[in-house]
């Protein structure tokens, strides 16, 4: 299981993501955008590096929603695939069966 201040810390970049989502996007599409002058771009490069580092969406871990473990994450499902292993022996997901041949 991960440290709970890995979690917590996990938790606070998805909030702060959604927080700045629209502003960040603004600022992209006007760095994006031909007909913009320079200094409008320059200007928008200026206050998206002013924003939180960890607003970016590229900061953000995917992580088992039961161990907080970041490696062998299946999407899927949002679990390691040490718990998908034990939720599927216990029965709690359908459609997945142990191989047997």
């Amino acid at each position: 299981m991960a440290k709970k201040s890995v979690i917590a810390r996990e938790r606070k970049r998805e909030r702060l993501v959604l927080k700045y989502k629209e502003k960040r996007l603004a600022l992209k599409m006007v760095l994006n955008n031909p007909s913009a002058s320079f200094e409008e771009k320059e200007l928008a490069s200026m206050q998206l590096q002013k924003l939180p580092r960890d607003s970016s969406s590229v900061r953000l871990r995917n992580r088992c929603r039961l161990t907080g473990r970041p490696h062998g994450y299946f999407r899927k499902f949002g679990l390691s695939r040490n718990m998908l292993r034990e939720a599927s022996m216990r029965g709690d997901v359908p459609g997945i069966r142990k191989a047997s041949w």
